[in-house]
């Protein structure tokens, strides 16, 4: 590997292990079962692998007659982010990331120890033009050329916010979005290496605009803004003005509503100072379940304008522009914590919570997944789509494989 490094700031490792066995392929599908046969499950371990391989089949989620699946097992790691780049899939794990080739089955993993990546977890993969973008936990925005196999590390002295990468994104001016743990940069142009191309947005020198200056998620809108999802709520930047929306707007359902079904009892507040002066500050210090509704996790944006918002344990929040509409498990969601949102190429939504994935329907109900359907874990973290509309599941432990008569 050639490594050209810019400017490399001294980033913290987070202490992950080498990933000595990348994944495994099991191929579990082929035939569906009959709908009165139970699902059947198998399980084995490679190495110190012992997470389960998946589900056989099963026939009463609609799956159909030709439905087939098969799980990429990454062991005992978080896979955060997918992308789909013709024939490969790029797996972003908390130990590298593997490029995986769909016609070959080979693969690539790239961790701290034999590329450009100064840490091995990855929130973030994506493509910039022709070099793959991976934004990290600690060690900053890398950029790889697959076609030179050079890498080149963004970190702080470039202008970066903070080494914690959470999103990257390009909007149609080609201006390059970073969502990072300290705000929020845009790079104009995508010149990178030009320190006048740098902007920050924070907390402090928006005023407030920018709600909280952990940023997880960054989506271009239709009329040229950019959304933000934050720790402090859902943020707008258009034409150099900031709006923001919390859970005094509508955004996230009221505790009384969703308390019955939250599923996670330990809220990050008991054990993150950080968490629990959020709490605080919102009025939720009596609130001893893993809710927080200005909280939002995930954020996307169809086609006609319409924005998505994920929250964290407040069900899934809908914004037309003047209007919010909530959806929780009373609606016909799996889960309350909404980790993932996804708009895939026919702009489908599609939402990864806690408790399985699901695709938002004409009618405005839910069609769920779980294991029972071929996915390798029911908490989803991430999603792609590839070009043959077959589609790539990440949960915690591996990912799912599903062709795309399963759709």
């Amino acid at each position: 590997m050639k490594l050209n490094y810019a400017y490399v700031a001294g980033a913290a490792l987070i202490g992950v292990g080498v990933l000595v066995v990348a994944y495994q392929m099991g191929q579990q599908g082929g035939e569906p079962a009959a709908e009165s046969t139970s699902v059947a499950t198998t399980a084995s371990s490679v190495a110190s692998d012992s997470a389960k391989t998946g589900v056989a089949g099963n026939a009463g989620h609609a799956l159909t007659q030709n439905a087939r699946f098969s799980h990429f097992r990454v062991g005992n790691r978080n896979v955060k982010s997918l992308y789909a780049d013709g024939k490969y899939i790029w797996v972003g794990t908390s130990g590298g990331v593997i490029r995986y080739d769909t016609e070959t089955d080979d693969y690539q993993l790239y961790n701290n120890q034999n590329s450009g990546l100064l840490s091995n977890g990855i929130f973030h993969v994506s493509k910039l033009g022709a070099r793959m973008a991976v934004g990290t936990y600690g060690g900053g925005l890398s950029l790889y050329d697959p076609y030179s196999d050079q890498w080149e590390v963004v970190n702080i002295p470039q202008g970066l916010a903070d080494q914690f990468v959470y999103d990257v994104v390009q909007d149609s001016e080609g201006h390059v979005w970073i969502a990072t743990w300290s705000g929020a940069n845009r790079v104009r142009g995508g010149n990178f290496a030009n320190p006048d191309a740098w902007d920050t947005y924070t907390v402090e020198n928006t005023e407030g605009g920018l709600p909280n200056p952990w940023v997880y998620s960054l989506a271009p809108g239709v009329n040229g803004e950019m959304w933000m999802a934050t720790e402090g709520g859902l943020a707008r930047f258009k034409d150099g003005n900031w709006t923001n929306w919390q859970h005094t707007d509508g955004l996230g359902a009221p505790y009384e509503v969703v308390k019955e079904a939250i599923q996670f009892k330990n809220d990050p507040a008991r054990a993150s100072v950080h968490h629990s002066r959020q709490k605080e500050e919102q009025g939720l210090t009596d609130v001893k379940d893993a809710y927080n509704p200005n909280y939002v996790i995930s954020l996307a944006v169809q086609k006609d304008g319409t924005v998505w918002s994920g929250t964290w344990g407040a069900g899934l929040a809908k914004f037309d522009g003047e209007r919010w509409t909530n959806y929780t498990t009373f609606e016909g969601l799996p889960g309350n914590h909404i980790f993932m949102l996804y708009v895939d190429t026919s702009d489908q939504l599609w939402v990864g919570t806690n408790k399985g994935l699901a695709k938002l329907k004409q009618d405005g109900s839910f069609d769920i997944k779980t294991t029972a359907d071929g996915l390798y874990a029911e908490n989803v973290f991430s999603m792609a789509n590839a070009a043959n509309g077959d589609l790539w599941i990440g949960s915690f432990g591996g990912v799912a494989h599903i062709e795309s008569a399963w759709r």
